[in-house]
């Protein structure tokens, strides 16, 4: 109807962090993400423009290495040449795969894994 907002569905990945604190921080200082209020304990929301992840707080520590989020499009192309100049560790190659996906990936400090990506195109 006019003048209805539509109110579009997103998907926002959900990951474990051992130390919400420590995931607060990197998301932070390092990926320029904002943690939203209220900061909690056991849950952390950071967000960038659009993007948003959440974390739930877990003991074991396993969990983080087998997770990960893809994160499509966004200024892929900026956001490696940002992360490159911030020095952030362990940043992949922004490079075509061989699924002809331009992408990078990051691995934040618990071994969650960020995957960056746009069509070749796109980049």
């Amino acid at each position: 109807m006019p003048g209805e907002t539509i109110d579009f569905a997103r998907t926002i990945p959900i990951l474990p962090s051992p130390d919400i604190r420590a995931s607060r921080d990197f998301y932070r200082d390092q990926l320029g993400f904002e943690a939203i209020q209220p900061e909690m304990d056991e849950y952390l929301i950071v967000r960038r423009g659009e993007m948003e992840i959440h974390f739930w707080y877990t003991a074991d520590t396993a969990l983080p290495q087998v997770s990960s989020c893809y994160i499509r499009g966004g200024e892929v192309s900026a956001l490696h040449a940002e992360f490159s100049k911030r020095g952030v560790e362990r940043l992949s190659p922004f490079t075509v795969r061989p699924w002809n996906m331009k992408e990078f990936y990051v691995h934040d400090p618990h071994g969650n894994l960020l995957r960056f990506g746009c069509a070749p195109e796109e980049a």
